[in-house]
């Protein structure tokens, strides 16, 4: 097979080659064993243009541009409505370097290799607010009405031959005669937690988990059902026998690093406790969690961690209401381990483990946003005849891509800070139990 085909390979760089074998695109710093090459936030990508075949070379160029279908449209975050008539686009970024153009008067040759640096932007802005430059990401609704949403990037390298037509318009419209290489480039913005997961919580006899400023406590009431039947508790008191109606409710702590920023490759800690009184927790014990993982059982108490992908098409008000759509999944779901009880008092410690394919945490770009939260909910089987309503509480978290170290340095957290996202956290009423 002709050498040409098949090029020498170096370490760390990532190879593409035309289709006919006359261009090769280079890419230095990259997993040689990568599908496509990746890059973060303010760094340059760097590489070369290895050319077998000169002649009549006019221009070399290499493009940093955002794939749609119509490949050559450049720097457009895409949001379509399916069945409707919405589609928003956003210019997020478009770079080109000339790396060379045919002088006309000396008539030299074209380089058979041409080094570039393109550094790619950190922000974009809609128009009206500046964002972070969004990640490559993939996201749509099935169904009537739908969306699709995507983010990809592409780096493009371009020999345009022969000189019979204007540069401007070989740019725009790719003819035959020219070579073109064009390759996904993977944007993965990279971040670390502010801080490290702080040191467990202990429990106090008296009063159940002992509260540190490192873990926040997110507070909520298990309602008594005023509608259900009464659960009735025998107090064992001879000769007598007394028989109490509970109609007291719990109240549940959610225990969480009071950062609630944490790295996607691991388990969110979290601590869980209940209060009440000792009749009202007995009560409440059923509806508890379940900590034997060899014994299946409904969990009624959960941990779920929930991502929402929203698109917002027209952004506009429609009879006053906005015109966006969501998408709501499970990507996470909770462990729990018994760690004791008092009187009045019942508490479990667990984490919650993030699904393998998630690798990114929430953003939001223009009209579309990602965002995360642990959902806690409690859900007796049947409403008529527990002795509890159904609770459900929202606490929004964010992830980093990388661990947290203990010299600080390296990465930070990266886009919109948490208590932005908190802010805006107002659809999570509406997210659905799974």
């Amino acid at each position: 097979m002709n050498g040409r085909l098949r090029p020498n390979r170096l370490p760390g760089e990532f190879v593409k080659q035309s289709k006919n074998g006359c261009v090769t695109l280079r890419l230095s710093g990259q997993d040689e064993q990568a599908s496509y090459p990746v890059c973060g936030p303010g760094t340059s990508i760097q590489g070369r243009v290895d050319l077998y075949k000169t002649e009549g070379v006019t221009s070399v160029e290499v493009q940093v541009m955002l794939i749609r279908r119509a490949p050559w449209i450049e720097g457009v975050l895409k949001l379509e409505q399916v069945a409707g008539s919405g589609t928003t686009t956003y210019k997020l970024c478009s770079y080109k370097n000339i790396l060379w153009v045919k002088d006309r008067l000396r008539n030299s040759p074209c380089p058979n290799s041409l080094r570039f640096s393109l550094l790619l932007p950190t922000t974009f802005s809609d128009g009206e607010k500046t964002f972070p430059l969004p990640p490559s990401y993939e996201a749509h609704l099935s169904g009537l009405p739908g969306f699709r949403a995507y983010i990809h990037y592409a780096l493009t390298a371009l020999v345009v031959k022969p000189d019979d037509v204007p540069n401007i318009v070989k740019s725009a419209f790719l003819r035959k005669d020219d070579w073109a290489i064009v390759t996904p480039v993977l944007y993965r913005p990279r971040s670390r937690p502010p801080s490290a997961i702080p040191p467990p919580l202990v429990t106090h006899p008296l009063h159940g988990l002992n509260e540190t400023v490192q873990w926040k406590v997110t507070t909520s009431t298990i309602l008594a059902n005023r509608c259900g039947q009464d659960v009735t508790v025998k107090v064992w008191n001879p000769p007598n026998v007394f028989i109490c109606a509970l109609r007291h409710s719990v109240s549940s702590q959610l225990h969480l690093p009071t950062t609630r920023v944490f790295c996607v490759q691991l388990p969110i800690p979290f601590y869980l406790s209940f209060h009440a009184s000792s009749t009202t927790l007995a009560s409440f014990r059923p509806l508890a969690p379940f900590t034997c993982p060899f014994v299946r059982k409904k969990q009624i108490t959960r941990i779920q961690l929930m991502r929402q992908t929203t698109v917002d098409i027209c952004n506009a008000l429609i009879f006053g209401t906005k015109s966006d759509m969501w998408t709501v999944d499970c990507i996470g779901e909770a462990a729990f381990k018994y760690i004791g009880e008092g009187s009045d008092w019942l508490a479990y410690s667990g984490e919650v483990f993030i699904a393998d394919h998630i690798i990114l945490g929430g953003f939001r770009a223009g009209g579309f946003s990602v965002r995360d939260c642990l959902v806690l909910t409690v859900t007796p089987t049947d409403l008529t005849k527990s002795p509890f309503k159904e609770m459900r509480t929202v606490v929004p978290v964010q992830f980093a891509t990388d661990r947290w170290i203990g010299d600080g340095s390296g990465l930070t957290l990266h886009g919109n800070g948490l208590e932005k996202v908190s802010d805006e956290l107002d659809f999570v009423s509406e997210l659905p139990c799974q």
